[in-house]
């Protein structure tokens, strides 16, 4: 927690918006307006992309994420038709995924299943770590907590200030039932706060948060932080983002 503290006074300070005493584990209130997207639709009826995302039952809420159930992923089969999915192949089903979650607070990725393999094996013995987040002239520090198949980023403050009480500003969950037949893994991020978070943001966290799991040279930061934690120097994960020490 020292370290914890260390690192929060070099850093900007988050916004202050907090909503309730919601847990990790418990869930947001949120409310659905669902669209069906039906694939019998003519073409003259929906655009393209609607018309890509309706051949695959895709349903979309008609509102920004603005809660979520971290440890209760949204299930596969309320999201698309697995079945459809069958069909395509792997890029297909990756652009797809990709552009129907632009925007509205939910972020669409995609990985190979040997990726995700080693995403899981380093998170084992590895689940925590910091991220600063660009904000003005200073950054905000964000805390990561890996929890395959989720990811958990809140602010550092809300964190300190809470503990496991602390609400996530960003969850990103994956999903592996392409895994074995298509070498896939779809991966979704939904902004829980969108006062907190834009999807400029958010995509970049993700992304950030697979590089330094991901990258052989980045993870040592991360070893460091979990496993010689007095070692550990912010500095250093701010010199690998190439951002400035403040």
């Amino acid at each position: 927690m020292q370290r914890l503290l260390k690192i929060a006074r070099r850093s900007r300070p988050a916004a202050t918006y907090f909503c309730g005493h919601a847990s990790f584990q418990s869930t947001v209130a949120k409310q659905h307006h669902t669209i069906s997207i039906s694939g019998n639709l003519q073409k003259n009826a929906l655009p393209g992309d609607l018309l890509k995302w309706g051949s695959l039952g895709f349903c979309r809420t008609s509102k920004f994420a603005t809660g979520f159930t971290p440890l209760q992923r949204k299930p596969l089969d309320s999201i698309m038709s697995v079945e459809r999915a069958k069909n395509k192949s792997a890029e297909e089903l990756a652009d797809i995924w990709d552009d129907y979650h632009l925007g509205r607070g939910h972020i669409g990725a995609s990985m190979t299943a040997k990726l995700y393999h080693l995403l899981e094996q380093r998170s084992g013995s590895c689940r925590y770590f910091v991220i600063p987040l660009r904000r003005g002239g200073g950054y905000s520090t964000m805390f990561v907590q890996v929890q395959t198949p989720h990811i958990l980023i809140t602010g550092l403050e809300d964190y300190k200030a809470r503990g496991t009480q602390a609400a996530p500003y960003f969850t990103i969950s994956y999903y592996t039932e392409f895994a074995e037949s298509k070498d896939l893994v779809l991966v979704r991020g939904d902004i829980v706060f969108t006062s907190k978070l834009t999807d400029t943001e958010a995509k970049w966290l993700l992304e950030t948060a697979h590089s330094f799991y991901l990258n052989d040279t980045r993870y040592k930061l991360v070893e460091r932080f979990n496993k010689e934690t007095r070692d550990f120097e912010f500095e250093d994960v701010l010199r690998a983002l190439e951002m400035p020490i403040l």
